[in-house]
């Protein structure tokens, strides 16, 4: 049983990871910091929650522990989170705050950084775009 739920959450987590890149894709860059795109992304997986790839990792990671059976890969998933939540609180949210000012003000107020919202989060500030058209949202 455990082995099946550790192949849905690896399979979840891939999806995830392949979904966030393309809306990031779709809006003229990536996640990575050297080619980041000229607005801020707030489609797809965004809406829910404010960190999915690093959210997908660790669903990849508990999977993939599940699915071995090695409490010592949850101990990895538990000790990576910690790291990436340092990086996130530290060094990502100030960079895309000085980046993106108020639009992710407004995104950081509404959209969680770990717990993924129930409903995805809509906005009409004229200066968020939509990362398939490139059109207010």
């Amino acid at each position: 049983m455990a082995e099946a739920v550790g192949i849905v959450l690896i399979v979840a987590g891939l999806i995830a990871v392949v979904h966030v890149f393309v809306q990031f894709v779709r809006a003229g860059g990536t996640p990575m910091p050297g080619a980041m795109t000229g607005h801020l992304v707030v489609t797809g997986l965004n809406r829910y929650v404010r960190n999915p790839i690093y959210l997908a990792v660790m669903t990849l990671f508990v999977g993939e522990a599940l699915l071995f059976g090695q409490f010592s890969m949850l101990v990895y998933s538990i000790t990576v989170w910690v790291g990436a939540a340092a990086f996130v609180r530290w060094y990502e949210e100030p960079a895309l705050a000085a980046r993106f000012g108020a639009d992710f003000d407004a995104y950081r107020r509404a959209v969680p950084a770990w717990r993924p919202r129930l409903r995805p989060w809509t906005t009409s500030g004229p200066s968020t775009r939509d990362a398939g058209t490139g059109e207010a949202t």
